[in-house]
């Protein structure tokens, strides 16, 4: 019995042990993770051009220009919606055209011209598309305001240009400045306050298009 009983105490001993064996060597594993720092994010210099003025940054590889835009420029006017590229709120102009901007690292924009909603226009001067929506009341809460205009201005541009969409009839001829058409083009911009019918009817009075 005592063998027995002393076998036993031993074997309580031997986990109880490990045990402590095992919450020693993981406190001294977080200890030592702590005291050594990570190591900093690898930068890179971005010049860009952005509405008019040249801007240089250094930026972590990883930053989103839509990042690159609020939080070092702080043009706030672009809007981080989904930030999966879903919803548009996002979109700036990049070289004249329309990108979801939180979709594209900064890095890759190298040079670029890049257009915001505060580069089209100003309180004493809008653009004939910001005046438009102002108008037709295209918006509601104004959160997807600043890309549905930008999208908006690049969608007209897009169909002058001959660019085929989705809608397009003929893709051998230029596609007509109809409703349709700028709706399906701007399919990519959500509005989840529901104000499409004011935002087609701005388009159409900037556009001149066929009803």
């Amino acid at each position: 019995m005592e063998d027995d009983a002393g076998l036993a105490i031993s074997r309580r001993g031997m986990m109880a042990g490990s045990a402590a064996s095992m919450a020693l060597a993981g406190t001294a594993t977080a200890i030592s993770a702590e005291a050594q720092p990570a190591a900093p994010a690898p930068t890179m210099p971005v010049s860009l051009t952005v509405n008019g003025r040249r801007r240089d940054l250094s930026l972590d590889t990883r930053t989103t220009l839509l990042d690159a835009l609020r939080e070092h420029l702080k043009l706030t006017g672009t809007k981080k919606g989904c930030d999966h590229g879903q919803c548009g709120a996002c979109t700036v102009l990049v070289n004249g055209q329309r990108i979801n901007s939180c979709l594209s690292l900064a890095v890759q924009h190298q040079g670029d011209e890049v257009t915001t909603i505060e580069g089209l226009g100003t309180p004493e001067k809008l653009h004939p598309m910001q005046a438009a929506f102002v108008r037709h009341d295209g918006y509601q809460c104004g959160y997807c305001t600043p890309g549905q205009i930008c999208s908006a201005v690049a969608v007209i541009d897009e169909i002058k240009a001959g660019v085929p969409g989705h809608a397009t009839q003929d893709i051998t001829r230029r596609a007509p400045l109809t409703r349709e058409e700028m709706r399906e083009r701007m399919s990519g911009n959500i509005c989840r306050c529901g104000a499409y019918s004011n935002i087609a009817d701005a388009m159409a009075e900037v556009a001149g298009a066929k009803a």
